[in-house]
């Protein structure tokens, strides 16, 4: 009889997500109609911003105001569309270096008022009919780069110093009051905390790096699942589904314990069901350009699963599925080297990573590199490898840990792989 349940259970899913699945390829394919030209680095500043937010303002479609000012004067902007009954507030950047979503945010606008890049190309059907239903059935809040400050300075703190994300308590900041201000004002239904995390976190312990992660934050100790955390499982089990079909198995769940100061934790508990999405790392994309699309495509999926309540449908037992987050992945991995240190010779793993130094005033970044562990790397993984059993290391100076990962892989005197600065030449 159970087998028989379940099988039931599973032919009445199905539809729900072959369509789920069909949405995120059309969506998939159509961002690049709906990109927003104007930002096409991570880093893109402030005043990009409010140019865009300022081109809003001439569609009636947007309802733009300012929400209130940061801590070093600048505007916070609040933007409303949609008629619908169901309240759903966004907001990115709480974290002033995490950009991605607010890059895919800008191009949900564009989605959303149906600007494109290629106004000759006819539009989907079912992309009109999404746009449509999401405008007819929901209001959307959006408060794009909530920390503008330190937007501005590259930093996750506020000008302040204080995590924004831990003053849910407190509410020492301007732009922290806001964000209670207006969960408790605005008493929406649906929240989405958008995020970046580094992009080194794997798929559970394994060698996928986590691209993208979501999470049904906790409103207690006990991580309880009440109806308000639940809808949260079904609408990001939705966004799996979606995403699996470009990114499979570098999906995770971020850690799930109770923060009492975090403000994803709180507003769960406030009353709003609470999806938190964290945008990690994808090989070959410094920019964060293809996780972007992914943002899109998840995003305006479960907006569209909210819309028409098509999360309901969904089997939390899925959401447990996901790996939860680890960190098993360097940048660079070289395996089973000859190296000489002194008069000793010997045979190692080498494990290294790059990191991102943001240069004042501009929209770049510089990279640096270092040898973070020398030995048995067998439990660990590289978004790049290089088995290196018979190649000796050969650099200017001699390495060690923490040095810059510059060196050769020689044998019989001849270079097989040339690292600089931790980068295979």
């Amino acid at each position: 009889m159970k087998k028989i349940i379940l099988i039931l259970f599973l032919i009445m899913d199905l539809p729900s997500r072959t369509y789920t699945q069909n949405l995120g390829h059309k969506l998939h394919d159509a961002h690049p109609n709906f990109i927003e030209k104007t930002i096409m680095k991570r880093r893109f500043g402030y005043k990009i911003l409010v140019d865009k937010i300022d081109s809003l303002k001439q569609n009636k479609l947007f309802e733009v105001s300012v929400a209130t000012k940061s801590t070093e004067g600048r505007d916070i902007y609040l933007i409303k569309c949609g008629t619908g009954i169901t309240k759903v507030l966004l907001w990115s950047q709480m974290h002033g270096d995490e950009a991605t979503a607010t890059m895919a945010m800008v191009d949900i606008f564009n989605f959303l008022e149906n600007k494109t890049n290629n106004p000759k190309q006819k539009t989907d059907a079912e992309l009109e009919n999404l746009r449509t239903e999401l405008l007819k059935k929901c209001t959307f809040y959006f408060v794009p780069m909530l920390n503008p400050d330190g937007a501005e300075a590259w930093t996750r703190y506020t000008a302040l110093g204080i995590d924004m994300n831990r003053d849910a308590l407190a509410l020492q900041t301007p732009e922290g009051r806001l964000l209670k201000q207006l969960v408790f004002d605005l008493k929406p239904d649906f929240g989405f905390n958008l995020h970046d995390k580094h992009r080194r976190y794997s798929v559970g312990h394994s060698g996928n790096l986590a691209t993208m992660s979501f999470l049904a934050t906790a409103y207690n100790e006990a991580e309880d699942i009440n109806p308000t955390r639940k809808r949260a499982i079904q609408v990001i089990v939705g966004m799996n589904q979606a995403v699996q079909e470009f990114i499979p198995n570098c999906v995770g769940r971020w850690t799930s314990e109770f923060e009492p100061r975090a403000f994803g934790d709180n507003i769960q508990k406030w009353g709003t069901t609470l999806i938190l999405i964290e945008s990690g790392g994808y090989k070959n994309d410094p920019e964060k350009q293809y996780i972007r699309k992914l943002n899109f495509v998840s995003i305006l999926t479960g907006l569209q699963s909210i819309a028409s309540e098509n999360y309901k449908k969904q089997d939390t037992k899925e959401y447990d599925k996901l790996a939860v987050n680890s960190k098993a992945i360097f940048d660079l991995i070289i395996r089973n080297a000859t190296i000489k240190k002194g008069e000793t010779i010997f045979k190692a793993d080498l494990a290294i990573n790059r990191t991102e130094r943001p240069v004042k005033g501009k929209d770049y970044f510089t990279t640096t590199s270092e040898i973070e562990e020398i030995g048995d790397m067998s439990v660990f993984f590289g978004t790049d490898e290089i088995d290196a059993t018979g190649l000796e290391v050969v650099s200017e100076k001699e390495i060690g840990l923490d040095s810059k990962a510059d060196f050769q892989l020689v044998k019989d005197g001849k270079v097989v792989y040339s690292v600089k600065n931790g980068v295979i030449q």
